[in-house]
């Protein structure tokens, strides 16, 4: 089977497009290289585009006999989509609805998509269940939430069914093919750290000590990437199989400070991390720690690498040998 992965060359796609090859899928990948990287694609076929050309993407879904997509083309700084919410809204809404309107007129009507915990905003209670209020606090947040919204007419009045996978932070590299995380620029914290680790940087810029969390930084849910990847694999079984459209979030269901990464960082790398204590970014909510209860229940989902430590240390292996990233 044949699978459209669109954003297949950037840090989630090739890893979901990897997991998709090893499980005997034919991932097609389309993407621009704008934020993703060719040397990233370890499986399937790279087809260089932009989603929102309706005419290249329904000659793709025709020519390759697609059945099914998995949609990893966002736009997702927060703070960028605080400065620039119309490159958000155009990419994340207007081509993502593009890419759907392509799928309706070639008769593709199942798709997973790549959503986010940012649809949320300063949670009510904690761990985050799917049916917490949704309040998006920075417009990459809510473009995601609109696109969910979307998704949801699209079912009613198309029949198109969907899967909307709600992201928490996704970390880590493969631990048996050399693909990782290169951003340009780098804006995670995980590789931040280990760019300091490995003195490409002087010191670590911490946004923000004055949250009301236990350290005063924020706290965060980290997930491994190929965790991450194989939830989505277990979708798309889920929409063979004839599942209605559902909604699940995806993290370990445990937070962890910023400060606290630091220290997990220091303990796997070995080295003293210097940091820089600045403001606050706009949009950043305090804690965002996911249930993961209905995924598991419902898809039999669970972390294979649960711990931030081996998270931190696959990726640190990663980093070590590609220390400026695919350009190493």
């Amino acid at each position: 089977m044949k699978i459209l992965v669109s954003g297949g060359a950037g840090y989630i796609g090739s890893h979901v497009a990897l997991e998709l090859s090893r499980q005997g899928f034919e991932p097609v990948i389309l993407d621009n290289l704008s934020k993703g990287h060719r040397q990233a694609v370890r499986a399937g076929k790279l087809i260089e585009g932009n989603m929102g050309d309706g005419q290249l993407v329904r000659e793709i879904l025709a020519r390759e006999k697609i059945e099914i997509a998995v949609h990893l083309s966002a736009f997702s700084l927060v703070g960028e989509s605080v400065r620039e919410p119309a490159k958000y809204f155009q990419n994340n809404i207007a081509n993502s609805l593009s890419l759907l309107d392509s799928m309706v007129a070639c008769g593709v009507k199942k798709f997973v998509f790549s959503s986010t915990a940012a649809v949320y905003g300063e949670p009510e209670t904690v761990p985050i269940t799917e049916d917490h209020p949704k309040r998006p606090q920075n417009p990459y947040g809510f473009s995601k939430l609109a696109y969910e919204g979307i998704l949801e007419a699209y079912d009613r009045a198309y029949g198109l069914k969907y899967i909307s996978l709600r992201y928490f932070n996704a970390a880590g590299a493969d631990v048996e093919v050399e693909i990782g995380e290169d951003h340009q620029p780098e804006s995670h914290l995980i590789p931040i750290i280990l760019q300091t680790a490995l003195g490409l940087r002087k010191s670590l810029e911490l946004y923000g000590t004055d949250y009301t969390t236990p350290d005063g930084t924020c706290i965060r849910d980290y997930i491994h990437v190929s965790d991450l990847a194989r939830a989505h694999l277990l979708a798309i079984e889920a929409l063979k199989q004839g599942t209605e459209s559902k909604i699940f979030n995806l993290g370990n269901g445990q937070g962890y400070s910023n400060r606290q990464v630091i220290e997990t960082a220091q303990r796997v790398t070995g080295a003293k991390i210097d940091i820089k204590e600045s403001p606050r970014r706009p949009g950043d909510p305090a804690v965002l720690v996911a249930s993961a209860d209905r995924i598991k229940a419902e898809l039999g989902w669970s972390p294979k690498y649960p711990q931030l430590e081996e998270i931190i240390a696959s990726a640190w292996r990663w980093h070590k040998k590609h220390p400026h990233g695919y350009n190493s």
